[in-house]
């Protein structure tokens, strides 16, 4: 599967567009489509959970819900009709393993998730996220509130994922984006400028502000 990065100003707000995040806010106002599968997600009729299911969100700052290790993971399963016990054990296990958690936590699953450290919050969230088997991750800066170590283990879990997910990753890290990208749209104040094959955008953009960009001349 790809992974596909958007690069500058202007993504968080289309990465929400993704999702159906941007329903919650009133001064908002939608036109145009966007497309899943041929079909267009903001279609009167869409069902928006079944939207959201597909798409599993992890925000710039991990945010793990008030209750233990195992019940995080757990919630998505559960309100989506997983109730037996032994089903949720191996729920939590498959996707605290796929997020390289599992061997840290897995002593102390009934803890409450805060007491982890940040970046195995943010890890916690992504196995969280993945425990309802979406089809497409969406991560909105994910590695910006973690120290190099953590940043440099959820890039190591995207490179794995990619491989059964595709990934839509918003960074303002220029570094981060040719570590991670197959693809890349490069948006500024709002407009896409530019997207297209991650080696042609870093090393021939057609777009004079995408240059600039890469070279540091604009921010």
């Amino acid at each position: 599967m790809p992974s596909a990065v958007l690069i500058c100003r202007g993504k968080s707000t289309l990465l929400k567009a993704f999702n159906r995040l941007l329903d919650e806010v009133d001064e908002v106002r939608i036109s145009g489509q966007v497309l899943l599968d041929g079909e267009d997600i903001y279609r009167p009729d869409a069902d928006i959970t079944a939207i959201r299911k597909r798409m599993g969100l992890l925000s710039q700052k991990p945010h793990p819900l008030p209750m233990s290790i195992f019940d995080n993971v757990a919630y998505g399963p559960r309100i989506h009709g997983i109730t037996k016990k032994k089903r949720l054990e191996e729920i939590v296990e498959r996707y605290l393993r796929v997020a390289g958690l599992w061997d840290e936590v897995k002593d102390r699953l009934k803890e409450p998730a805060s007491r982890l450290s940040i970046g195995q919050q943010q890890r916690l969230c992504l196995a969280r996220g993945l425990a309802v088997e979406p089809d497409i991750i969406l991560a909105d800066e994910p590695t910006s509130s973690l120290d190099p170590h953590s940043s440099l283990k959820i890039e190591e879990e995207f490179k794995i994922l990619k491989r059964d997910y595709t990934i839509v990753i918003v960074t303002h890290v220029l570094r981060q984006a040719r570590r991670l990208a197959d693809y890349v749209l490069f948006m500024y104040l709002g407009n896409l400028i530019e997207h297209g094959p991650a080696p042609q955008i870093f090393e021939n953009p057609r777009q004079q502000m995408t240059k600039k960009y890469i070279e540091g001349i604009i921010s």
